[in-house]
């Protein structure tokens, strides 16, 4: 895991939702990198998420579980009630809410650990959904020497999310399609591990 890659996406809605079985379907089953998923859902009814994202995933999707090994070529989700953050780059932490503090900033809470973590290594991409949330994370993955990406926004509703994280503070690394990215993420996840010049 430590020459590996963090791929950290956050999404929100049923825009979010496709965005990300697209990026999945995407991606190879042999990727060298850990896919971390927050998409904003619920947190008090039960899910199917996993179900959902494995019909289109050629990874493996799985529901974490605290303190977890992160495994490569693995898709990771956690409970709606629960934030799927990053624990010294190898291991799940999940955290509790119950208060919902973090409801509206739960993908902030994963990039932002992934930024804390995850070193160089490490892409933060945003999808389709509302507000704000991702664009504070986004800019500590930057900040921290990641990759950062997101959708390209366009005038449909659930772009709000993109275009925040895209205006916010620092440059993005891609902003594109879903296929635009997944291939940028494919160029970066190499099987040596090195990132490609010119990204």
């Amino acid at each position: 895991m430590d020459s590996g890659w963090i791929i950290a996406i956050g999404a929100s809605g049923g825009a979010g939702l496709e965005d990300i079985c697209d990026l999945l379907s995407a991606l190879p089953p042999d990727l060298d990198a850990v896919v971390m998923i927050v998409l904003h859902r619920p947190w008090d009814q039960a899910s199917k998420l996993a179900e959902v994202l494995s019909g289109s995933s050629q990874m493996t999707v799985v529901v974490a579980g605290q303190g977890e090994l992160l495994v490569p070529g693995t898709a990771y989700i956690a409970e709606p009630s629960i934030h799927l953050t990053l624990l010294d780059r190898t291991f799940a932490l999940l955290a509790a809410d119950r208060a919902r503090l973090y409801g509206k900033r739960a993908i902030d809470l994963l990039f932002q650990s992934v930024a804390d973590c995850g070193g160089t290594n490490t892409i933060g991409v945003v999808l389709s959904g509302s507000l704000d949330d991702g664009s504070r994370g986004l800019a500590a993955i930057h900040h921290a020497g990641g990759q950062t990406m997101a959708l390209r926004p366009s005038s449909l509703l659930g772009h709000a999310m993109p275009e925040n994280a895209i205006a916010f503070d620092g440059p993005v690394s891609v902003i594109g399609s879903g296929s635009e990215l997944a291939a940028a993420i494919i160029r970066l996840v190499r099987p040596d591990g090195k990132a490609v010049v010119g990204i």
